[in-house]
């Protein structure tokens, strides 16, 4: 199947794209930001289970007496911030960077108080802060980043010089040294590992985040593109406009003269230039309608089976293929607004059928849930592997000439502006090109019929 050469969008689409990836880049960020707090939840969780086991240990296990109650508090101050976080998650509102900063700027001020309770700046879990401040890096700007250093330098200050002492029993020198370097052990390993797992899950989000504004920056150079051939296809219908309206009139006037009357086969070749003028005038208004120079003369009220049948119809008549396979299946029928832009860009994947398959052609529509499924076959050489791989990109065209393969790359950036999806494959004999489009954005809700 070759590249079609020629397709055409509405500006009310280019419009709804453009805006549509403005809301799309803001909706991922804030998609980035809940899926990077989910991850600080489920750090704190494993913090409280941390500290549980920490208490229990230090208190049963090397029978130092520690501050129970307040303690327990401090893990149920954690356990209602997780919960209200989540809450927050559940939520419509956004997820902003500042609610990262505060949700470390809690998670700090637990460890803090913990720490306070537990011998300050001596016990060994205090090097925990730099696992806080490592997750601020990934997660926050560069001025939220900072000031969460500062906060963890002036509370190490702090409990350098403020804390609650515990009652270690009494050991020997090389026992407390012992303990001590068992326990720093045990922070390091914990804060190597959270740090490993939650940045490979940050580096994640952040690299899904970027590789979509990057497929956005790419739709809107495509959109520019879209636009700028938009523009040229409207200035050349109408200068284009005047000649074939002049020839029409010459035309008019050599059908009037005697002496053409009597030549039948002169009278047959007039007739036929004449008719074939109307034909380029019909396409020169139908790409001043798709552009928006005639908006609202082509917007026709019917249905999807009688759109498609009409559609089929009117090529059919138009191309005369050699054999066409028409197969209208979408049942129940559904209610629509005809498209100019739909319709030229079918007519498309029709003609690249015929160029590429002269002998059958066959079509077939389906209904798929919400969705109508248009089917186009042929059995030609199929596609390329390079066009396969380059699916849609602009100037990708088996056809060997300047300008050529931007049918694709129209057709899809059309089916992608309805929210529908395209695709194309090679088959045993020659090729297939798929349409499915979303039935809610062939509908108008203003239009609709009850």
């Amino acid at each position: 199947m070759s590249v079609p050469t020629q397709a055409h969008r509405h500006d009310k689409s280019l419009v709804a794209a453009s805006l549509a990836g403005k809301n799309g880049a803001v909706s991922h960020t804030d998609a980035t930001n809940r899926k990077n707090l989910f991850l600080l939840i489920q750090l704190r969780w494993l913090a409280v289970a941390g500290q549980v086991l920490t208490v229990l240990a230090t208190e049963y296990w090397f029978d130092i007496p520690l501050p129970l109650a307040e303690m327990a508090g401090v893990v149920l101050f954690l356990v209602g911030l997780n919960i209200f976080s989540l809450l927050v998650l559940r939520g419509i509102r956004p997820i902003s960077n500042t609610q990262l900063f505060v949700a470390l700027i809690f998670d700090m001020a637990a460890l803090t108080t913990q720490l306070y309770l537990s011998g300050g700046a001596s016990n060994p879990f205090v090097s925990l802060y730099l696992l806080q401040i490592t997750l601020g890096a990934a997660l926050l700007t560069p001025r939220f980043t900072w000031i969460l250093v500062a906060a963890a330098s002036a509370c190490f200050v702090f409990l350098i010089f403020l804390f609650q002492p515990i009652a270690i029993p009494h050991h020997g020198g090389s026992d407390l040294l012992s303990l001590h370097i068992r326990g720093m052990f045990i922070c390091f390993v914990l804060a190597a590992g959270l740090i490993v797992i939650f940045m490979t899950r940050i580096d994640r989000n952040l690299r899904e985040r970027d590789a979509y504004l990057a497929d956005l920056r790419q739709r809107s150079a495509e959109e520019d593109h879209i636009v700028r051939m938009g523009l040229l296809a409207s200035g050349a219908a109408h200068e284009l406009g005047t000649p074939l309206a002049t020839i029409s009139v010459i035309l008019s006037d050599w059908r009037q003269m005697r002496t053409l009357a009597r030549n039948r086969e002169l009278a047959a070749d007039v007739a036929e230039m004449q008719a074939q003028i109307e034909r380029c005038k019909r396409i020169v208004s139908g790409i001043l309608m798709s552009s928006g120079q005639a908006r609202g003369e082509g917007t026709i009220r019917t249905t999807i089976r009688g759109f498609l049948d009409d559609l089929v119809e009117e090529w059919r008549t138009s191309r005369q293929p050699s054999k066409l396979e028409y197969k209208n299946d979408f049942d129940p029928d559904e209610q629509i607004v005809s498209d100019t832009a739909l319709k030229q860009v079918i007519f498309n994947l029709f003609d690249n059928a015929q160029e590429a398959s002269q002998d059958w052609v066959g079509v077939t529509a389906e209904r798929q849930g919400d969705k109508l499924v248009i089917s186009v076959r042929d059995r030609g050489p199929g596609f390329d592997e390079g066009i396969l791989a380059a699916l849609g990109q602009p100037y990708m065209s088996s056809k060997g000439r300047p300008g050529g393969g931007l049918g694709l790359f129209l057709v899809m950036n059309v089916v992608r502006n309805l929210g529908g999806d395209f695709s194309a494959r090679n088959m045993e004999q020659g090729a297939c090109v798929t349409l499915s489009l979303p039935l809610a954005a062939l509908t108008d809700g203003d239009d609709r019929e009850a």
